[in-house]
Parts: C-alpha cells; structure tokens; sequence
C-alpha cells in the first residue's frame, strides 16, 4: 500500500514538473507581451536594495502563477479523469478530497487572486508609494482568507486541537480561530519576506512542501501528500528559470499562496510549531525586518545595513547565488530536523 503511495507521489510530482515546464514559455510570452515586469524601488527610499537590484527591473513577475496554476489544473484534472473513466490509474492519481484537500486548493486560489491584484497594482504604480496595496491592508486581506479557513476547521471539522511536540495535545475551544489566523498570516508573511533573490524563496518553500508532505504520509494523509507533492514538480520548474539570472519572479502571487497554504497545512497536520523550525530561514527573514523596524523607531539606528537579513549579506559583499545556496543549505538540514522531530514525538524511534 505504502509502496503504491510512494510511487504515485513520485509520478505527480514529475507530471507537475513537465506541465510546468511545457506551460512556462506560455506564461513568459504573456508576461513580456504585457510588460508585466518588476518595479524596483528607488534609490532613495531603499539605496541597498537599489544598487543590487536595479539591473532587474522590468524583469516579468507574477511567475507564481505557474506554480498554483499547475497545481489546479491537474488537481481538478485527475478528479475529472478519475469521474469521466473507471480506470484504476486515474483513479489512483486523483487526489481530490474533501477531507484533505479541497481547503487547500481552494485558500491556495483565493490568497492567489490577492496576491495578483497587488502584484499588477505594483507594476502599474498603483497605491500606496506607488507600490500596491499597504502592508496591512494586505494582511488583513489575507486574515480573511485565514479566517474562512480557521472557520472552517472550528466549525466543519469540529477541531480546535493543538499540538505541542512532546507535550501533547490543549483543546482551545475559540482561542484555536486567532491562533490558526496568526499561524497562516505569519506563514504567509515570512515566506513573502524572503521572496528578495533569485531562486531564495522558490528553495524554502520546495524544501518546507517536502517536509510537510513527508509529515502527511507518515500520518496517512495520503491526498495532502499528494498534493504537496504537485506544489514541489511546479517549484521544480519555477526554479529552472528563476535560478539566477531570473527569467521572471514568484510575485505575491505566489509568494503569499504559497505561504498561505503551507500554514494551512501545518495546521492541518497539527504541526505549527513545527514550522518554526521547518521554515527557519523565512522565520529568520521576518525576524531580521522587525529587529530593523524597531531599532530605527526607538534607537534611531540600523542594526542590519538592509533588510530582510539576506540583503544585509548582499551589503556585505556575499555574492547573491552565495546567499541563496547557504540559505539552501541551512533550510534543508532544518527541513529534515523539523520531520525527525516529528517522528520522535510520535514515538518513531
């Protein structure tokens, strides 16, 4: 059985890869036939950020699309193929439940569609600075995404569990909803702090989808793993050409989608604090800019010469692939510590 499970998630994960892949001259041709292309900020609100990034602008974003459009259509795909024939193979690729991931792809879509507003009110300097929409207006857009999530758990799931490894289990009661809230906004956020170089974010979040999918197998949460599973074949092509020199970026679009989902996740697989660990970088990241943000506003000084963190680096000198492959690194080995921690907790040892 288990065997069989490994094996279909492999073949999704490679039909993800190629469809991606086959989609992505697609998307780029529309992005450059629309001049959806990145705006950098000046120099004079963000001299750092400018000077190393500068040669990017115009480079076409809303790449993310490739990523939750890939995961969509074969999700929807395979349910339909598995309806319209009774073939035992697309009946056993057909991950669609509405046990396990059905709120997924749907928080997947919905924090999409956000993300791409803001990310074509960006390019075309709409908003605030001229930027999008506000920080917090974003957040709390996606507060409601993460509300109709948490809504559902509470009241469609009946669950207001919590999990704290190696402590147990604290029934919540109503406090579950603004902590499932906190817990998906937070993903969100981070993820989208980290999203600054090339092929950064794409890495974390291949990285954190594959711990998380591990966490489902090894719970029997065999749709969500698969679906994880989607994600990880599209990043794997997302990063083919978001590899530096980017032939185009994630975007809100997909950086918040993406970070929205995978919360959505952890609390689906009660592993929140996990995360933690599991996106450590990101955790880092966000970290980096409210340390940043304070000591400007109470010390009147920098702690960072940029941030988020890995901007600090790029000021001192490290070359971006260098930072995006140590960050790589680093992400991996708290990837895998975040799953044993799993399984210790579970008493696999």
């Amino acid at each position: 059985m288990e065997t069989a499970i490994v094996f279909k998630l492999g073949i999704l994960t490679s039909i993800s890869f190629l469809v991606a892949m086959w989609g992505t001259p697609i998307l780029t041709h529309f992005l450059y036939k629309f001049k959806l292309g990145k705006q950098i900020r000046s120099a004079n609100s963000a001299p750092i950020f400018a000077k190393f990034h500068k040669g990017k602008e115009g480079t076409p974003t809303m790449g993310g699309i490739l990523i939750w459009g890939t995961t969509a259509f074969l999700t929807i795909l395979f349910y339909i193929l598995s309806q319209a024939f009774s073939s035992d193979f697309f009946h056993n690729l057909d991950f669609l439940s509405r046990e396990q991931t059905l709120l997924p792809l749907g928080v997947l879509l919905l924090a999409a569609i956000i993300g791409m507003i803001d990310d074509i009110l960006g390019i075309k300097k709409i908003g605030p600075k001229g930027g999008g929409m506000s920080i917090l207006f974003r957040l709390g857009l996606y507060a409601v995404v993460a509300t109709i999530a948490a809504l559902w758990f509470f009241f469609k799931l009946d669950w207001d569990v919590f999990h704290v490894p190696f402590l147990g289990n604290f029934m919540l009661g109503w406090w579950y909803i603004p902590l499932f809230i906190f817990v998906v906004v937070g993903t969100a956020f981070s993820i989208n702090e980290t999203d600054g170089l090339d092929g950064l974010a794409g890495g974390i979040l291949m990285i954190a989808f594959a711990a998380m999918g591990a966490i489902s197998f090894t719970q029997g949460r065999f749709d969500l793993a698969a679906f994880c599973a989607v994600i990880i074949g599209a990043l794997l092509a997302f990063l083919w050409f978001n590899i530096n020199p980017a032939k185009f970026f994630m975007g809100d679009t997909g950086a918040m989608s993406l970070g929205v989902t995978l919360g959505v996740i952890a609390m689906y697989t009660n592993t929140a604090i996990l995360l933690i660990l599991i996106l450590l970088i990101p955790v880092i990241e966000t970290f980096s800019v409210i340390i940043q943000v304070l000591s400007k506003k109470i010390r009147k000084k920098k702690v960072f010469q940029s941030a988020p963190v890995h901007h600090h680096f790029q000021a001192l000198g490290w070359a971006e692939s260098q930072i995006v492959m140590r960050f790589w690194l680093i992400a991996i080995v708290a990837g895998v510590l975040g799953v044993i921690l799993f399984l210790l907790d579970k008493g696999w040892y």
